[in-house]
């Protein structure tokens, strides 16, 4: 008999770091899971606001977030190829 222990996907983000870089999953309403990654706006009520990269925000309900963390600054543009 073999102990298997599934990873619980964990949430380790909390208001206090709106303005850093977070990436987070959330579960769809079909059951699917998507990631968000962008710097957390705000964090107010139970409503989280992310901006992406391109400056798309995107608002993620508290309740269907299933793990996020910090991550580190987004790595610098590449030189375009001559």
């Amino acid at each position: 008999m073999s102990d298997r222990r599934a990873a619980r996907p964990l949430v380790s983000i909390t208001p206090a770091d709106a303005g850093q870089r977070i990436s987070l999953r959330r579960r769809l309403p079909t059951g699917e899971y998507s990631d968000v990654v962008g710097v957390l706006e705000s964090w107010s009520g139970r409503l989280l606001r992310v901006r992406r990269r391109h400056g798309e925000v995107v608002e993620v309900p508290e309740d269907i977030v299933v793990a996020a963390k910090v991550v580190p600054p987004a790595p610098p543009p590449r030189r375009p190829r001559t």
